[in-house]
């Protein structure tokens, strides 16, 4: 069990439900990181007592640095800071919290130094998931995914005693705010309608991939990296009411799944705690008021991310690397309401189409493609 933890993006949804979990448990935290909001990582430094705070923006950590010069606390700044804190030695967890693909190299620093990675950061694995997962066999690293679908698959297999025994994963999707809506319908979509996720509280850049459904595209790649499994055996239903967080289909035609409040303290608990169990003060799920459940088919063709998604996780290579930096240059730029919402997959496209894909990529390889991608969709 989880002793000690470096969490590396405390300041956004997951990290501060993440802090939460670490009161309940009574856990240490030896590091804490953030972007750019000051005013919270001073708070959250003077409760938890972090030997090191991070902030990416050297502007905030200067100012962070000023308000808590009365702390024995270590401030650093930028990558070099993220990296540091992910390698911390106190730390016997590392929770990947950050959004987007800067989490990757720190969390390959942190496998490197086998500790167990409480993964919340789906584009380390959707980039570069290969070497991630080699580099976690060769230094008996353990990844233990946070997202609430990949924990729901993870918990799920906790009885099979044979990968061969998996027909298929099935990750379940709420289909974000549009669900049932056309192509044509979703052109002229404005973020403030795309940030009502009918569900769940997350971050802007998250939701905004839900609505795309680009997070469940996202989502089977990672799966089908943590669990060695060609695209074809992960496949993705909708499931309005986020009650079943994901199954597994085994070869007999059993399917064992996870069930659960919408809440995400219950996977991140798991994480630290596995393989054990501990008591929750959270309300459970009453079956007797949940409603009914129903699944339904994705619209591949009102909602194109999830279609490319698969295709690049069929092509391999830099593909993956190349369609995440689009789409999150792309999501960015709608957020700023210079696209619009179907120009994302439009971008991302266009990205694909532009770059010549690497396979058997090295991590500069990877990094490359995604500096490329990005530099792509800001040229349009």
């Amino acid at each position: 069990m989880t002793k000690t933890i470096s969490l590396l993006g405390s300041t956004g949804s997951i990290g501060r439900q993440t802090l939460q979990v670490t009161q309940e448990l009574g856990l240490r935290v030896a590091a804490l990181t953030a972007n750019t909001q000051v005013d919270m990582m001073e708070r959250q430094v003077r409760q938890f007592h972090p030997a090191l705070a991070v902030m990416m923006d050297q502007e905030a950590a200067d100012e962070l640095r000023r308000r808590i010069s009365d702390l024995p606390v270590a401030v650093l700044s930028g990558p070099e800071g993220l990296l540091t804190a992910a390698t911390l030695d106190e730390a016997d967890t590392v929770v990947t919290a950050v959004v987007g693909s800067v989490g990757l190299r720190p969390t390959l620093a942190a496998i490197e130094k086998g500790k167990r990675i409480a993964l919340a950061n789906k584009e380390t694995l959707v980039c570069a998931g290969e070497l991630v997962m080699d580099a976690a066999d060769r230094c008996g690293a353990r990844i233990v995914p946070v997202d609430s679908e990949h924990s729901a698959i993870f918990q799920s297999l906790q009885g099979c005693r044979d990968r061969s025994e998996i027909k298929r994963l099935i990750l379940t999707c709420s289909g974000g705010p549009f669900f049932g809506k056309s192509h044509d319908e979703l052109e002229n979509i404005r973020p403030f309608d795309a940030l009502k996720h009918p569900n769940w509280s997350m971050g802007a850049k998250i939701t905004i991939d839900s609505a795309t459904l680009m997070n469940k595209g996202l989502e089977i790649i990672e799966a089908m990296r943590l669990y060695r499994l060609p695209v074809e055996q992960v496949d993705a239903v909708i499931h309005r009411q986020s009650i079943v967080h994901s199954l597994v289909e085994f070869r007999d035609g059993a399917m064992i799944a996870q069930l659960g409040t919408p809440d995400m303290k219950l996977p991140i608990r798991y994480a630290f705690t596995w393989p054990n169990r501990a008591a929750s003060p959270d309300t459970p799920l009453d079956l007797l008021s949940c409603g009914a459940l129903t699944f339904h088919a994705p619209d591949l063709d009102a909602f194109p991310c999830l279609r490319i998604a698969r295709q690049c996780a069929k092509t391999g290579g830099t593909a993956c690397a190349i369609m995440n930096a689009a789409n999150e240059e792309a999501v960015m730029a709608f957020l700023r309401g210079e696209l619009g919402f179907n120009d994302i997959p439009r971008q991302v496209e266009r990205a694909l189409s532009a770059l010549a894909v690497k396979y058997t990529p090295s991590l500069e390889d990877i990094l490359e493609a995604d500096r490329m991608a990005r530099q792509v969709v800001r040229n349009r």
